[in-house]
Parts: structure tokens; sequence; C-alpha cells
């Protein structure tokens, strides 16, 4: 394979073009000009969970979905094919999924060839970069990647690109490409492996695109976030079937399909390009509503599971709905003072909050749909939920057995993303404690792979509903869990 630096400069850039359409996963409400040290609010009462409302949806063809989902480029921009081919090499076999159309029948599952509007033939990223994860030897579709290295900046590098086309509209379309990935680059780089900066991606995207010709203006239109990227977990997709608003604070209302749609924003610069893309994501959101959950691949013990429902209902129900005949899911947002947990993104001092929330509800994208953050955060369903580690909004618990109790969370640890590494008893990955935090480590590589929760929007604090369990509760209830 040549061109090595390329290699990774392109691949960095296609991942952050990938994350936006991720990019609008919280919001909260007027921006700090620094990122707080975050934990729960020690409130003396504890408010009440706020109930979301369901909005009404354009109706989608879900097959359809999934053919615009994988075929059609609606970033907007890649990599000249020409390029591409002379970087990367032929796809291994476990990249590829099935239901493509011939041209990206052979590229793989995260990336989509396609022909942009002014004629170029480019290879670009697509929502699976950051919504498809192998389980199981498997692509799964809607399982969030925690495996991804946000924390590195090819920028530099981009250049080498240039050297492989001849062609000056390839040119262009490269330099845009790369030029959008630098824009985004310095505010982008989350502190660890296996988080994404979802929420920065949409404040420097919006900070640069003209509100009401969504065009790109290369001198930021609005001020820039802070240069810290607040980490974000890449929730599962078959959630949406159940959730009445889609990210974390509850802040996707209205059209979820044009809501997902955003992104688009990475390298659409027109009304008239986004609607075109619109006009086929009400069947992308058809597609998403239709996933379930993968089935738990090991035993169950039937006997502890059902001692574990009990425990469920009393202790987790009420937030998180029940499941089997009768299920039901209350779409509540719990308060901050209630659950605990790192109130960075739901207190609204992350960097996409304020004038950012402000524009994508005055843009295209905020005519049907809009961003209202609450104080508090959704507690999701938890179908499939054996095989969406780490936890919490911020990816800072690594298996159940630690989210059902708080004492037995680490607060410096390295976490393994290798399939042989699953714990099935804790359901989760296993990690390695660690003495020290990122501070006291000088080798680089080895300091993004700390997760240290002592860091600002990576606290691992709250959530202690299931403190007070017995260990035998606490067990029933893991496998319980394995069951949804």
């Amino acid at each position: 394979m040549r061109h090595a630096g390329l290699l990774a400069a392109s691949a960095s850039v296609l991942a952050l073009a990938a994350a936006a359409a991720c990019s609008t996963s919280s919001s909260g409400g007027a921006p700090a000009g620094d990122v707080p040290d975050a934990s729960g609010d020690d409130a003396a009462v504890e408010p009440a969970p706020i109930f979301i409302a369901g909005d009404p949806q354009r109706s989608g063809d879900a097959a359809k979905g999934y053919e615009a989902l994988v075929d059609q480029g609606y970033v907007g921009c890649g990599i000249p094919t020409t390029a591409y081919a002379q970087v990367f090499g032929a796809p291994q076999a476990s990249q590829l999924i099935p239901g493509r159309n011939a041209t990206n029948a052979q590229i793989p599952y995260n990336l989509t060839r396609f022909t942009t509007p002014d004629g170029v033939d480019v290879v670009g990223p697509n929502c699976l970069s950051c919504h498809a994860a192998t389980l199981g030897g498997q692509v799964v579709v809607g399982l969030g990647d925690t495996s991804q290295d946000f924390t590195v900046d090819f920028a530099s590098q981009a250049a080498l690109a240039q050297a492989l086309l001849t062609d000056p509209r390839e040119k262009a379309e490269l330099t845009k490409f790369v030029g959008r990935g630098q824009a985004l680059g310095p505010y982008t780089q989350p502190l660890t492996v296996g988080v994404t900066p979802a929420d920065d991606i949409a404040a420097v995207l919006f900070a640069h695109e003209d509100v009401s010709t969504l065009a790109w203006s290369d001198t930021p239109i609005l001020p820039l976030p802070p240069a810290y990227a607040v980490p974000v977990d890449v929730p599962p997709w078959w959630r949406m079937s159940k959730k009445n608003a889609m990210f974390y604070t509850a802040a996707g209302r209205g059209d979820h399909a044009r809501i997902m749609m955003t992104a688009s924003t990475f390298c659409v610069d027109s009304v008239a390009q986004a609607q075109a893309i619109d006009a086929y994501f009400p069947d992308v959101r058809a597609y998403v509503e239709s996933l379930a959950p993968p089935k738990y691949p090991l035993p169950v013990d039937a006997a502890l599971a059902a001692k574990g429902q009990g425990v469920f209902a009393t202790t987790c129900a009420r937030c998180h709905g029940t499941y089997g005949d009768g299920a039901s899911y209350p779409n509540l947002v719990i308060p901050l003072a209630d659950v605990g947990t790192d109130a960075t993104i739901a207190a609204g001092t992350t960097q996409f909050a304020g004038v950012y929330v402000d524009w994508f509800n005055h843009s295209f994208y905020g005519q049907i749909a809009h961003l209202d953050s609450q104080q508090g955060y959704y507690a999701p369903p938890l179908d499939g939920i054996w095989a969406t580690a780490p936890y919490f909004h911020n990816g800072s618990v690594p298996a159940i057995e630690a989210v059902l109790d708080s004492a037995a969370r680490p607060t410096y640890f390295v976490r393994s993303t290798t399939p042989a590494d699953y714990d099935a008893a804790s359901l989760g990955w296993k990690f390695t404690p660690q003495p020290t935090g990122q501070d006291a480590e000088p080798d680089p590589t080895k300091r993004k792979l700390i997760y240290d929760t002592t860091k600002a929007g990576y606290s691992n604090a709250g959530h202690t509903y299931g403190d007070a369990l017995s260990p035998d509760d606490r067990a029933a209830v893991i496998e319980y869990l394995k069951t949804l």
C-alpha cells in the first residue's frame, strides 16, 4: 500500500466527516468560554422526571432507506476516486455488507462512492462510519463504533494528496474535502480513544455556514467553540423505534429525518442540495426505526434472569421501561439533581450550545425540527444493552456491573475492544485500572488509551441506583439484561 501519510490523513478526515452524521447528539443552554469540571448537581430536592412527548413524523420506505444510507452521497464530498484507488487497497471481506449497488459492492461499509454536484467521482464517508461496528465477526448496522480514534490531527499531512491528482476539478474537490477536515481538526480531538467529538463537530460546521443559504465561509461566521472536545458515546440506532427525541438531552425534536440528515452540513453548501437529500431521508429514518437489537449469543440462566426481572421492575423500570409482554417505555429525561452523572453536556456548558443551537433552529434544518435541550439525561431503552458497552453518555463506565455498583468504577482505566475480551459476567469490556491518569503519562500513544474520569466531561459519577442492591440481586439484574 503506497502513500502511507496520505492514507492516515485521508482516514482521519473521512472519520471526522462521518462523525458529522451524529453531530447533533446533544445540546445545552448558553455556552461557556471554558469547559468546567462537571459532576452532578447536589440539589436538596429531586425534581420530577420530564416527559418527552412525540411529534408527527414523515413516513418512509425502510428498504429504500437502507439503499440510500449505503449508496447515496449525502455527506457531499470526499476523496477523488483516482486518488483513493492509489492509496487504499482492496477491502477485506469483513468490511463489505450486502444490498449495495454495483458501484459500492466492493467499497468498505463505512464509505460510499458517488458523483458530486460538480461531476467528480469521489469516495466519501457515510453514517456507518460511526453507526456500525463489528460484533461476533459480523458488521452490525446501527451499533455505535466505540473503537475509533479521534485524538490525532492529520491535517498537516493532507497536502500529500495533491501530488496524486492532475485534473483541476479533482484537485478542487480534494481541497474542499480536506479543508473542511482542517477547519474541524483543532476543535474535535477528544482526550481518549473510543469516544466521539460529535457535539464539537456540529458547532464548528454551523459556525462556518450561512444560516440562510448554507453557503460555506472559510472565515467563521459565528464564534468558534473552545478547543476542548467533550466526549460523547455513540448510542445504538435501534433505540429510535421507542424514543420521542433523538439525543442524550432530548435535544432532537420535531422531524427526526431532518435532524438525521445533518451529516450533510460537512460539504453541502446550498439549500437546494439539502432539499434533494431531505427528500429521501424519511426513508432512512424508516430504516433506522426498523432495526432490532442483536440477540445475546451466549447461554442465559433462565431462573436467575427471572429473578433479575423482578429486581429490575422495582429498581430500574421507572426510568428505563418494561420489556416483554405489555412492554412500555416512559420517554423520561431524568434531571441532573436526580441522575447525578457528568453534567457538562446537560448543563449547557459544552461547545454545542447557545448560538449553535440557535443556528440550527433558524436554518433549513430547523424548519420542521428543533433542538430543545433539557437539564438532564434521557434514560434510554435498554434493548440490546449487552452489545453497547461502554456505558453512560460519555462512555465512562466499561461494564454494566460498574453501572450498578458505583464503587466498582475505576478512576483511571484502559479498556479493551478485542472481541475475545468481552466479559459476559460483568456485561461489558474487560478493563485494566491504572494507578494514575493522563497527566502522569508522558507517552502520547499510551496516554490516549487512558480514560481519565477526572477530566472535564469524563466523570463516571452518578447513577447510583444500583448501589443498594445485594451482590446476588445485582448478578440477577445483569442476567436479565442479557435477555433484552
